[in-house]
């Protein structure tokens, strides 16, 4: 039997690598994207402060991450766990609780079997997002997606969230073309703020057309 419509509640989803931690050169490549090992992991400037304050207005918190370097061949599993205990001892220290971690380890051009090709899973998908909503009585359309990328925003759209796009802490050459976030920010407190100010009443002008799905074109560069 389903969650009851009315007992529905708003939620905030974020990315992990370049919102809540700081993306890192990877030196094979020359691009900027997730820690490959624990050691690299460094929480990004002001995301503490953002997620406290989300919290202390009664947001409930999920995380979701596109984490493909295992199947990419860049890192082991035993290194994905420890970055996220990592972030989990983060968390514990500041006293900031997330209702779930919802990662996606598949890549559709990935070189290891049983994680490459195509999954359901993977943002641009609003997978992780439904799921919530059926797991956790999460109203999406009162809810907002937190991300860096493109990717992430096409995310939050295809599922009727509220959207806002963290500059990227990289140099990076945006698309013009790209579909563009409800809201742009510095960092997570700011991008905090803005959820905080427009809680009560809300009031953004978005496309009619266009809308994007989780089938749209992902930029060569997303994670």
């Amino acid at each position: 039997m389903g969650i009851d419509a009315m007992n529905l509640r708003p939620a905030i989803f974020l990315d992990r690598d370049g919102v809540i931690n700081s993306n890192v050169l990877d030196p094979a490549t020359g691009e900027y994207g997730a820690p490959l090992t624990a050691d690299g992991f460094q929480v990004a400037p002001r995301a503490i402060e953002g997620l406290l304050a989300l919290q202390r207005v009664g947001y409930p918190l999920f995380l979701i991450s596109n984490q493909p370097n295992y199947a990419k061949g860049k890192t082991t599993l035993k290194e994905l766990a420890a970055i996220h205990r990592m972030l989990q001892e983060e968390l514990v220290s500041a006293g900031i609780p997330f209702t779930e971690f919802y990662y996606c380890y598949h890549h559709p051009h990935g070189e290891v079997a049983g994680y490459s090709g195509p999954c359901e899973c993977r943002k641009p998908s609003p997978y992780f997002l439904r799921k919530a909503k059926e797991e956790h009585g999460v109203s999406l359309e009162a809810s907002w997606m937190i991300g860096d990328r493109v990717t992430d925003i096409e995310c939050g759209r295809a599922a009727g969230l509220y959207t806002i796009r963290i500059a990227e802490d990289h140099p990076a050459q945006r698309n013009p073309n790209e579909v563009q976030a409800d809201f742009t920010a510095s960092n997570l407190a700011d991008a905090a703020k803005i959820i905080i100010e427009h809680s009560e009443s809300i009031k953004v002008s978005r496309p009619t057309t266009s809308r994007p799905s989780y089938s749209a074109t992902r930029r060569s560069r997303a994670a």
